[in-house]
């Protein structure tokens, strides 16, 4: 086999043979990634084409028959094999990443046979980035979520792909936590806005929390790499530093450097939102009245953050998610990127726009009052549990603690959102 062409496995991949009979023998070709400073080849971005010369040749063309055929998941994972199995035969090495794109409709399916030992194979030889569009993180953020734990649970790497074209996905982020931001085209060659400022601010943001690489695509001239620049990539791709092909001859040598480790899993994210806060936040004690005042002027905060906004909420009970709690956050969704609320009995769209979890009585959540905002440019957290009253509801009192602190807050959403993604 040569390298980077792809063997169709009819016994592994459902559909493979039928597949194959509609557009040839699909193979791998790889753009390279460079860091900006020297120019040096840090890794390579796996792109699918069909047989040479044919109609399938183009990746559009391809995927426009395999949906067409109802066998887009098919190809989707035959383009990992091929991509990963010709990295392997070339004997990539040194450090030098493979960047392999993913389609979200993965996330709720088991790989073929095989697939998990040749990704494990992989990331044994070099790091490997599985790639995901801001499109698919705006549609189905918590089925991508769980995706993102599975191939962190194995060692790969995330890339968040086409950042900027949608302003929701960056209240999505801190969630994702990618190891690599690629910038969307558009902001290395769209004339200046406010909305292409408030991006870079955004990403920027989350680079200097989290340690993520941004990254720069498209970048055709020595005018896009001033650009890339100056928006604060360091590292970046396009047709200045190489077209897509074979890998070289030399792909096993030492490169530059590597990614970043994997990042955090949800899965990891096992405390409360109420421990994760007062592990370095003193606690005070308020009744319900009080409380009620402090939660409302945090979720107050949605409206100022536009669509680059995440309000989670725990109620406890779903007796305590009101018709009139249920408009106010309602009315949050209409320009947050997601609102959810938590509590036991509630259904899963307790109000428009809203995502419901129904918690068990036995969790540890169900004794909690929580409501965490994240934004670009705010984060809080109010967290409280119970004491057990049993007198009137707004004489309830709970101990109670808060936070601005950007880094404590995520923490506290990611307690949360770790349930909303496992329902």
């Amino acid at each position: 086999m040569q390298v980077g062409q792809a063997r169709i496995y009819p016994s592994a991949i459902p559909g493979g043979e039928e597949l194959a009979r509609a557009v040839g023998e699909v193979r791998a070709v790889y753009q390279p990634i460079v860091r900006l400073s020297d120019r040096r080849t840090v890794g390579y971005e796996a792109l699918v084409r069909g047989p040479r010369g044919s109609a399938t040749e183009a990746p559009e063309q391809l995927f426009a028959i395999a949906r067409r055929l109802g066998l887009e998941l098919t190809l989707d994972w035959e383009c990992r094999r091929v991509a990963l199995e010709g990295a392997l035969e070339a004997g990539l090495g040194g450090g030098r990443a493979i960047f392999v794109n993913v389609e979200p409709s993965s996330a709720g399916n088991a790989p073929p046979a095989g697939m998990i030992e040749l990704l494990d194979a992989a990331v044994e030889s070099f790091p490997v980035v599985v790639e995901l569009t801001e499109r698919a993180l705006t549609a189905r953020p918590t089925e991508l979520l769980t995706l993102v734990d599975r191939a962190r649970e194995h060692g790969a790497r995330i890339a968040l792909d086409d950042v900027g074209a949608d302003p929701r996905s960056l209240a999505l982020l801190p969630f994702l936590s990618p190891e690599v931001i690629k910038l969307d085209l558009g902001l290395i060659r769209n004339v200046p806005s406010r909305q292409l400022a408030d991006v870079v601010h955004a990403v920027n943001a989350e680079a200097e929390r989290s340690g993520a690489i941004v990254l720069a695509e498209g970048i055709e001239s020595e005018a896009h790499l001033r650009r890339a620049l100056a928006l604060g990539a360091t590292h970046g791709q396009g047709w200045l530093f190489g077209r897509p092909g074979p890998l070289p001859a030399d792909a096993a040598q030492p490169s530059a450097e590597a990614p970043t480790a994997p990042g955090p899993r949800l899965a990891d994210a096992v405390q409360t939102p109420f421990e994760v806060v007062t592990e370095v936040r003193e606690t005070r004690r308020g009744d319900k009245a009080l409380l009620l005042e402090l939660s409302r002027a945090i979720e107050e905060q949605v409206a100022g953050q536009g669509t680059a906004a995440v309000i989670l909420s725990t109620f406890q009970e779903a007796e305590f998610f009101s018709a009139k709690t249920a408009r106010r956050y309602a009315q949050l969704a209409e320009h947050a990127a997601m609102v959810a609320a938590l509590g036991v009995g509630l259904p899963e769209e307790p109000g428009r726009g809203i995502r419901g979890v129904a918690l068990d009585s036995a969790e540890a959540l169900r004794g909690e009052w929580d409501v965490t905002v994240l934004g670009p440019h705010f984060a809080a957290a109010f967290v409280a549990r119970d004491l057990g009253d049993r007198g009137p509801d707004f004489k309830r009192r709970f101990d109670f603690a808060l936070t601005y602190d950007r880094e404590l807050a995520t923490r506290a959403a990611l307690a949360m959102m770790r349930r909303v993604a496992a329902a």
